[in-house]
């Protein structure tokens, strides 16, 4: 198998949030939080001080457009003070006032004004890979396309048909719920399609508005590191099945691991104000029983190798920095150290989710990378599964 990757384009969040303007909206929100105290020290800890949304940190705390008394409850309401003995001008000050409170938005509020930002913003990645790759919207044979926040049908696959536009033969393959293995796992599918058939144009597009699991009412700790963790993105890049001047890495082989029993501990919790994205303590290591397996592969594919491989470059996104700390030390013995320099880099700025790994291959391109350099790309995701790419840069 040989499949050949042009640069990806990355559009980031137009609208900074820093750190601390995080933290001084929790602070005013949840001011008798137990895990107040600690805010400083775990915002430290996942080592980003700002990060790019598609939507300002405004819109995602404003309240709805509604009222806190929704309208199917004021009469209830009304009778219900009725029975009391209130008389009808003092019910109407009640019901007033219980309608002036300021309600979460609903998940309409939070997902529509996100979806028309995926929209726009994997149009321009889309677009841009073309660019890059040196080709038209019209030679794209397949569309490849994930968003796993804003859940739509017709979705980012047929919103980016009409837009770029395609043509009417193009085969659309969405994968909404991909999540953070987009990356990885998308470069597997294309480079199967190319295999059958080397003359495939190949367009992969991933738009993740992942602030959308911003939920300012939930006072729970692990919405506080949800709060701090994500960012927005949307990426694309361009998958031949022959070398193209514009190809940077050639993709060789794949490989793909589920775990059983798992699919509790990473999740996205539909509520009536939005999404919640939920995490067990156990994902961590979870993730890291992928990591060994992958390891085992990697073996078994060198294992006659003279000299004995090693990669030169680790593109990975485990889901956080823990699982990094935890690749570097169960290295197999004798390979070089620094392997996942951009892999950090690309968590200085928030968690990406499906984005991730084409942004720190971006990064790994920009910073320049010699011809015949080992690459592996790895990625995991709530359910828990794991894709690794192996390749090499051309």
């Amino acid at each position: 198998m040989s499949a050949y990757l042009c640069p990806p384009a990355v559009v980031h969040g137009e609208h900074v949030v820093e750190t601390t303007q995080i933290l001084t909206e929790v602070r005013s929100r949840h001011p008798s939080a137990p895990w107040l105290p600690r805010i400083d020290g775990i915002a430290a800890s996942t080592g980003i001080a700002s990060r790019g949304w598609m939507q300002p940190l405004a819109a995602a705390v404003a309240p709805s457009s509604g009222s806190g008394l929704r309208t199917p409850a004021a009469g209830p309401a009304r009778e219900a003070l009725a029975r009391q003995g209130f008389s009808d001008r003092e019910v109407d000050r009640v019901i007033a006032a219980l309608e002036a409170i300021p309600a979460p938005q609903t998940i309409e509020e939070r997902t529509a004004a996100a979806w028309a930002a995926v929209q726009r913003y994997g149009e321009r990645a889309a677009r841009g890979a073309l660019e890059t790759a040196g080709l038209e919207a019209a030679d794209v044979d397949c569309l490849i396309t994930s968003h796993s926040t804003t859940p739509a049908l017709p979705g980012l696959d047929l919103s980016l048909f009409n837009r770029l536009p395609l043509r009417r033969d193009v085969l659309l393959l969405p994968a909404a719920q991909w999540a953070c293995i987009a990356g990885t796992r998308s470069l597997a599918l294309a480079a199967d399609l190319v295999a059958a058939d080397p003359d495939r144009v190949v367009l992969v597009v991933i738009s993740e508005a992942l602030s959308t699991t911003y939920q300012p009412a939930d006072g729970t700790l692990e919405s506080l590191i949800v709060r701090l963790l994500f960012a927005d993105t949307a990426v694309a890049a361009v998958v031949t099945g022959r070398p193209r001047s514009e190809s940077i890495l050639r993709l060789d082989a794949t490989w793909h691991h589920t775990l059983p029993g798992t699919a509790d501990l990473h999740r996205l919790d539909t509520r009536a104000d939005g999404v919640h994205f939920v995490m067990d303590r156990r994902g961590p290591r979870a993730v890291q029983e992928t990591v060994t397996v992958m390891w085992q592969w990697l073996r078994a594919r060198h294992q006659d190798d003279e000299p004995p491989w090693h990669p030169d470059l680790l593109i990975a996104h485990p889901g956080g920095t823990r699982v990094l700390e935890y690749m570097e030390q169960t290295m197999p013995e004798g390979w070089p150290t620094r392997l996942l320099t951009y892999s950090r880099a690309g968590y200085a700025t928030g968690n990406r989710g499906g984005a991730a790994v084409f942004d720190i291959l971006r990064r790994a391109y920009d910073a320049g990378q010699k011809s015949g350099r080992r690459t592996v790309l790895y990625a995991a995701a709530p359910g828990l599964t794991a894709t690794a790419v192996e390749g090499e840069w051309l």
